[in-house]
């Protein structure tokens, strides 16, 4: 009986804490492999602002996907200080206000999409840039990578089909994703990162695979209510 009483009362402190805790939870991954859709759905569960990238809004984005090579650079950098603005408004509001929050991107990640379009002073300058912005945007406590193969991603692309996405490479969509596992793989630097394979999970269809990550997440962060070591489904 004391024992029990016990085990309630630290679950109880532990809910308490949980509800009074705040988090900043950010999703990561290539084009296509559903970050969005999954902040969308999570929001919810953990009563979070929501935080989503504003893309549509960069004027060369539709050129650079028609020549890469031309606009990478004014793409780039209109991408970096749309992000930054965004960012240090949203995540210091919520984090003042404290609301839990909930991106769909990373500050960081803008960096690593300067490597691959960028070359020589380009980048040199973008670096420059990107370092005196970075070190003025608070980083999450959790990054939630996605990862999926480069097929299924091919898809994903192909079934939202967004105009300025039709003439998505296949190649280009390989190189991201060969970067995205390099960058936020076992050896990434900074923030906690949970690695999530999104191959064989449909969050939008069926709700199981939404509770799994979900469980996931929470178990990361030590926040109940979670069940221990649920492996995601197969």
């Amino acid at each position: 009986m004391a024992a029990n009483l016990a085990n309630q009362f630290v679950w109880f402190i532990q809910g308490r804490t949980a509800r009074t805790q705040k988090m900043y939870i950010a999703i990561e991954g290539v084009i296509g492999v559903g970050k969005t859709t999954l902040a969308r759905l999570l929001q919810p569960a953990f009563q979070s602002t929501l935080l989503l990238e504003v893309f549509e809004e960069n004027p060369f984005l539709s050129d650079f996907y028609s020549d890469r090579q031309r606009y990478a650079f004014q793409t780039q950098i209109f991408f970096l200080l749309s992000r930054y603005h965004q960012q240090r408004r949203a995540v210091h509001a919520a984090l003042a206000s404290g609301a839990n929050l909930i991106s769909d991107y990373t500050f960081e990640k803008d960096a690593l999409f300067a490597r691959i379009n960028l070359l020589g002073d380009e980048l040199e300058m973008y670096y420059r840039v990107h370092e005196a912005l970075a070190e003025k945007i608070p980083p999450p406590d959790l990054i939630v990578y996605l990862h999926a193969s480069t097929d299924v991603l091919m898809q994903r692309i192909a079934s939202r089909d967004r105009t300025y996405e039709r003439n998505m490479e296949r190649a280009y969509i390989e190189q991201l994703n060969m970067a995205y596992e390099n960058f936020f793989g076992d050896s990434h630097q900074g923030a906690m990162v949970l690695q999530v394979d999104t191959d064989q999970l449909d969050y939008v269809k069926n709700s199981e695979h939404l509770k799994t990550v979900e469980d996931r997440l929470r178990q990361t962060l030590k926040l109940p209510p979670f069940q221990q070591e649920l492996p995601l489904p197969t």
